[in-house]
C-alpha cells in the first residue's frame, strides 16, 4: 500500500515527525499542498522536495525483485538472440536491460534446455563467454514470436509502475509567481490571466481554456507544460496479467541522459522530460483504450498512460469525430478518482494510475459543449479573449523583432485604421505572425530584404483575408 507524502519524507529522514505535524496543522489552516507548507515553514527547500519525487527506481538484485518469472525472462532472451545469433552476456544486458547476474540465471536455464550453447571464450571469466543459439533454440524462439513479437527491454510489473508514478506525481510540482512570469515572457498574456493561471497550476487540477480561435489557447497550454520542472522515469513496457503493453513513445517522450550510472538504477526505466501529449481532432474513444496489434500481438498504451506524470492537452475540444459528451463521460472516473480502467482483449479489466494535468482547449462556448455537472468537475476555467489594442501592438512588435523586420509605427497605424477599423475586424493574436509570414515569403521570392511598409502590408492583408 502506498504511503502518504508526509510519511515518506519522515522515513527518508528529510523531516521529523514533529515537523510533519506542524506542516499538517498549517495546511489545515491555510490550505495548499503539504510540500508547499513544509517549504513555507523552512523545514524543506524546493530542491530537496523535488528530488524526493524523482528518485531512480532501484535496480533489481534478484529475479523476485523484477516481479517477473525466470521462464518469462528466458523466453524474452531467446527472442533477442534469435536476431543476434552469437552473443555475450554484456550484449544481452544492453538489450534486455536487466543486471547480468539475473540474465546469467536465465541463460543457464536456456543452456540446460539446449536452446543455447557456449561457442567460445576469450578468458576463463563467464563475462567473456561467446554464446550461440542452437537449432532447438531457433524453433522455440519462432514459436514464441508467434505468441508475441515483442523484442525489447524487459517489462515492469504493474505494482512497481503504480509506485513510481505515485512518487513522481504531477501534483507534487510547485509553481511560483516568478517562475510563471518567466516562462510566459515570450507570450503577450494579460497580467490578470497570469495571476489566475498561477494558482491553478499550483493546484495540479484540470484547466479549461476557451475563447475565440487564433488567440493563443494552444500556445498557453503548451507553455503551461514548459512550467513543469524536472524529469521523470518512464518504463519501456508494462507486464499486465501476462500481456505486454508498450509505454515509451519517442514522439511523446523526450529521453534525457541518465542521472545515475547503469548499476545505480533499474534500466528497464528511462529518464524523460515530463511528458506532454497533445491530441486534437483525431482523438476518439478508441485512442483512450489499449491498442492491441494482432500482428505483433502486444499492446500500445493509450494517450493518457503516455501522459502520466505530465500534461495531456486536448486541443480543439468539440471538433472530434465523436460526441463531446461521450468523451466527457469517458473522463468522469479518471478526473474524479485519479485512476483509469483499461480492458485487455481477453475482456479482463485492470486499474492503472491517471496522474496527468488535463488541459481542455476549445473555441466553442463551454455551455454549448458540456453540462453543468462536468463544468463543476473542472475547477479552473479561463477565457482567452481577443487582445486589446495595446496587446495587439505589442504582439506585432514582438513578431517583427523575432523575424528581423524593423517595426514601423506609422505603417502599423495605417493597417489598423484602413483595414481593422474600416472593415470592423477584430484583432486576433495570430494575425501578426500570419501577416509577417506573407511579407517574409514575398521578400524571399524576390530576393530582397523584408520590409514593413504600406505596399507589403496591404499585399499581405489582401492575400490573407477573403473578400476584404
Amino acid at each position: 500500500m502506498k504511503k502518504p507524502l508526509g510519511e515518506r519524507l519522515v522515513d527518508e529522514g528529510l523531516i521529523s515527525p514533529q515537523q510533519l505535524d506542524m506542516a499538517l496543522q498549517r495546511q489545515r489552516l491555510r490550505g495548499g499542498r503539504l510540500g508547499q507548507n513544509l517549504c513555507a515553514l523552512g523545514y524543506l527547500d524546493e530542491k530537496k522536495l523535488q528530488s524526493s519525487f524523482s528518485k531512480a527506481p532501484e535496480p533489481p538484485q534478484t529475479v523476485e525483485d523484477t516481479g517477473l518469472d525466470l521462464n518469462f525472462i528466458a523466453d524474452l532472451i531467446l527472442k533477442h538472440i534469435l536476431f543476434l545469433g552469437d552473443f555475450t552476456l554484456a550484449e544481452l544486458v544492453g538489450r534486455v536491460r536487466l543486471p547480468a547476474p539475473i540474465l546469467d540465471l536465465a541463460v543457464e536455464e536456456l543452456r540446460r534446455d539446449h536452446f543455447v550453447k557456449v561457442k567460445g571464450a576469450a578468458l576463463y571469466a563467464k563475462s567473456s563467454y561467446q554464446f550461440s543459439i542452437t537449432e532447438p533454440g531457433i524453433r522455440r524462439a519462432n514459436a514464441l514470436l508467434d505468441v508475441s513479437r515483442y523484442v525489447g527491454p524487459a517489462p515492469v510489473v504493474l505494482e512497481d509502475y503504480r509506485e513510481v508514478i505515485d512518487m513522481q506525481t504531477v501534483r507534487s510540482v510547485l509553481v511560483g509567481e516568478e517562475q510563471v512570469q518567466k516562462v510566459f515572457s515570450h507570450l503577450v498574456v494579460s497580467q490578470r490571466l497570469l495571476r489566475r493561471l498561477g494558482p491553478a497550476l499550483s493546484s495540479g487540477k484540470e484547466i479549461f481554456l476557451y475563447g475565440p480561435p487564433g488567440n493563443g489557447k494552444t500556445s498557453i497550454a503548451e507553455t503551461i507544460a514548459d512550467l513543469l520542472p524536472g524529469a521523470v522515469y518512464m518504463p519501456y513496457a508494462l507486464l499486465v496479467r501476462g500481456e505486454i503493453i508498450n509505454v515509451y513513445d519517442p514522439v511523446s517522450h523526450r529521453a534525457l541522459p541518465p542521472e545515475h550510472s547503469g548499476d545505480d538504477f533499474d534500466q528497464r526505466w528511462l529518464l524523460v522530460r515530463r511528458p506532454v501529449v497533445i491530441a486534437g481532432g483525431e482523438l476518439t474513444l478508441r485512442t483512450l483504450d489499449l491498442d492491441f496489434n494482432p500482428i505483433t500481438k502486444y499492446y500500445e498504451a493509450p494517450l493518457q498512460v503516455k501522459a502520466n506524470n505530465g500534461v495531456f492537452i486536448i486541443d480543439d475540444f468539440g471538433r472530434q469525430h465523436v460526441d463531446p459528451q461521450q468523451l466527457l463521460n469517458r473522463w468522469m472516473v479518471p478526473l474524479d478518482r485519479r485512476i483509469d480502467f483499461l480492458t485487455l482483449h481477453t475482456g479482463m479489466k485492470f486499474e492503472i494510475p491517471f496522474d496527468t494535468l488535463v488541459i481542455f482547449s476549445t473555441n466553442i462556448e463551454p455551455r454549448d459543449l458540456v453540462d453543468e455537472a462536468f463544468l463543476r468537475r473542472i475547477h479552473y476555467k479561463f477565457k482567452v479573449d481577443y487582445p486589446s489594442d495595446e496587446e495587439y501592438e505589442k504582439i506585432f512588435r514582438q513578431v517583427c523583432h523575432l523575424n528581423g523586420i524593423v517595426f514601423d509605427k506609422q505603417v502599423f497605424d495605417y493597417l489598423v485604421e484602413n483595414f481593422y477599423e474600416r472593415l470592423q475586424i477584430r484583432f486576433s493574436a495570430c494575425h501578426p505572425q500570419d501577416l509577417v509570414d506573407h511579407i517574409l515569403q514575398d521578400a524571399s521570392y524576390h530576393g530582397s530584404p523584408p520590409v514593413m511598409d504600406r505596399e507589403h502590408i496591404t499585399a499581405a492583408w489582401e492575400d490573407y483575408f477573403v473578400c476584404r
